[in-house]
Order: C-alpha cells, then structure tokens, then sequence
C-alpha cells in the first residue's frame, strides 16, 4: 500500500463506541419519495453489541486529519474523453482543476482539512473505450501515470487502479498488478462499459465477470462503483432537459439501478466478502431500502436471494458523503447502517471540496463520529499508515 513514512498514532481500533439515533428524515425523505425507513434505529444499535453507551472522548486535530477518496483527476492522455462525456460548459474552471495535482490541489486540501486524498481517473475513465484491447493499455497507461502523479506527494496521495472491464481477465490482471505492484488502495470502476460501439454495453453482474469478481474477493479490496452518464439511447427521459443528466439526477438513476442489478444478481450470495462502494451517499439506495426490499419481495425473481434487498445494503455496501454535504442525510444513513459504513469524501473538483470539509468540521455530529466517518474508517478500510496529525 501507499504509505507515509510515519504510523500513525492517534488511530485507536477501541474506538467502537457510539450514540446510535432514533432519528426520521423527516422533509428530506418525503423529499426522496415519501418513503421513511422502518425501524432502522434499532438495527442500528444491535450491529455493535459491544458499543459504549456515549461517544469515546477525541480531539479533533486543528492540522489536516481528514482522508476522502472520491477526489478526480485527469490527464492531457484522457482529456479528450473526460470532456466528450461530461460536456462541461466552457466558462467552468474544472478541467483545469482535474489537471492540477500538485501544489494548488494540496494547498486546496489543507485549507479543506485533508490530509490524504485517493485520486482516481474522472468518468468515464477506462469504461469509455469501444475496443477492448485499446482499453486494456488504456488502463496500464492511466495507472503507470498516476503511480508517477503520487510518487511526487506520496504523504498526500494514493491511488484508485483503472480497470479494462471490456476485458474482464485482463481487468482482474490489472488490478493484481495495481494493488501488487504499484500499491493502489482499490479499483474504481465508472459504472457500465462501452463494447464495440457507444451504444453497446456490459454491466458488473453479467456472468463474464465472475472470475473478476473472485479476484477482487481474494485481493480484500472493495471496488468503488462510480456514475457516468446512461446511453444516448437510455436518456429518452432526459429528452429537451439536458440539465437532469450527469450529478444533477441522470448519475442517481444509472448508478443505483446498477448497484440492485448486483444485488439481485445473487453476486453477494456467491461471494459474500465483496465490498461496493458507492458515493453520494448511496445514490439514494439507503434512503429507498425499506420500500425497495418490501415491493421486491412481492415479485417473482430470477435469482433467489439469501438476504433481504436491505441486508446486503447494510453487509456489502460502504457509502461516501461525496457531493452530498447534508448532515441531515449523513445521520440517517448513520442509522440506517452504522457509522462504521459512511465515509468522508468531497467529488472534487466537480463539487467545492473547501465547502466539504467546513460542512463536515461543522456538522452536528460527535467528534467521535467526524473522527471515525473523517478518517479512521478509512484507515481501517484501506489499510492506510499516515503520517501524525499533532
């Protein structure tokens, strides 16, 4: 793994300790479909039967402490492709944000509290690529460069490989070497990708990716699946609304039906150590899973499940607050799955991650959850050894 050269001395694995809340959305989930979540409170607080009855004390350091890793950047190699996708206006300065990863990002991280970001190639990424050979270079390329982008700040970066998942032997190939080799934390993967045509598309749970899937199991890293847009010919809804695509609701759609073609796929009862996670707090999946589940079960399946639609949520899933700075949303998810699954995060630099880091700083949580959410979950989940924060 990539490491600084110090461990890490405040991280303390006792810290299991925590106020679980009895708490409703309330506006927001009317908001989400009218549907509020049943009795989450009370999963919540037998998930950890060991927990104390109040918050460990933390000090929250006034240095950077923070670690996110949904955080994009790109290359002059890819621009062409980032841009063709995401169609970005050209009065926005984000291109050229996705192409700093020096010292304007840091400076930008320390004044958002951020101590370690996880950089990973901005959608589509690897996923856009038609031919299949083209993407397997694609992706060594795009990982031998970021390899070299983190080495310049190794105390400050990590990786997230770029995977060829037009080729799914070729894409577990790479990321053994990714993990191996070069000590990326994990893969991130944009969602569907591109076969042949633009309009042709594979998604994760089809069965040509099961021996992907065993790797990744064997590997114990979690995959992040990341939006992108759907298919010209998927975007029908979007008709003469252009401005419903991409983060503002398009990538909330793709991203959550392809996180269910999972579940009920059965992938989780094959391989039921795989980790997914998802950003913007779960593309709306923690806040559906009550009702989601309850319909479900009403309907004849291609698959049987083991577990309830609400069961792998909680067990395979990990959520990052990514884009989505509502403190209010972050608790329920809290509730719903437990501290120990939601993470801190921003989606730079296509959201402002200095106003990520002062909501997190300010949200009305303990500064047991802020340390646990804002840094230590990561540091478990992806093994990571930084430098002091004091």
């Amino acid at each position: 793994m990539l490491e600084a050269d110090n461990p890490d001395p405040e991280f303390d694995e006792t810290m299991q300790g925590t106020r679980r809340r009895a708490f409703m959305l309330g506006m927001a989930g009317a908001m989400l479909g009218g549907t509020l979540l049943s009795t989450p409170a009370a999963d919540a607080r037998t998930a950890e039967p060991g927990a104390a009855a109040d918050d460990e004390v933390v000090n929250i350091p006034s240095r950077p402490w923070k670690v996110a890793f949904e955080e994009h950047y790109m290359t002059s190699h890819f621009s062409r492709v980032v841009r063709g996708d995401t169609k970005v206006t050209g009065e926005t300065s984000v291109y050229d944000l996705l192409l700093d990863v020096g010292a304007q990002r840091i400076e930008t991280m320390d004044r958002a509290g951020i101590q370690y970001a996880i950089l990973s190639l901005n959608t589509p990424g690897i996923q856009g690529e038609t031919d299949p050979a083209a993407a397997v270079r694609d992706a060594q390329f795009a990982n031998d460069e970021l390899r070299r982008i983190v080495d310049q700040h190794p105390a400050r970066f990590g990786g997230f490989a770029a995977l060829p998942m037009q080729d799914p032997k070729a894409a577990a190939d790479e990321l053994e070497r990714a993990v191996h080799q070069l000590g990326f934390h994990a893969p991130l993967v944009n969602s569907f990708s591109n076969i042949g045509t633009d309009e042709g598309v594979t998604f994760l749970d089809e069965p040509q990716y099961e021996p992907f899937w065993e790797r990744v199991q064997d590997l114990n890293v979690p995959l992040y699946l990341h939006p992108r847009n759907p298919v010209r010919s998927q975007q029908l809804m979007f008709r003469d609304h252009p401005e419903l695509l991409a983060a503002t609701w398009a990538y909330l759609v793709e991203t959550s039906t392809h996180a269910l073609r999972l579940i009920t796929s059965g992938l989780f009862d094959r391989f039921p150590n795989l980790r997914i996670c998802l950003g913007h707090l779960g593309e709306s999946l923690p806040f559906m899973a009550w009702r989601i589940s309850a319909v479900y079960e009403r309907h004849a399946h291609r698959v049987k499940l083991k577990q309830d639609i609400t069961s792998y949520l909680k067990t395979n899933f990990l959520y990052t607050t990514a884009g989505f700075f509502d403190t209010t949303a972050t608790l329920e998810v809290m509730n719903l799955v437990g501290r120990d699954r939601v993470f801190f995060s921003t989606d730079y630099p296509w959201m402002d991650m200095i106003q990520g880091g002062q909501w997190f700083d300010a949200a009305k949580l303990s500064d047991a959850d802020k340390w646990r959410i804002g840094r230590a979950n990561a540091v478990e989940l992806f093994k990571l050894k930084l430098a002091p924060t004091a």
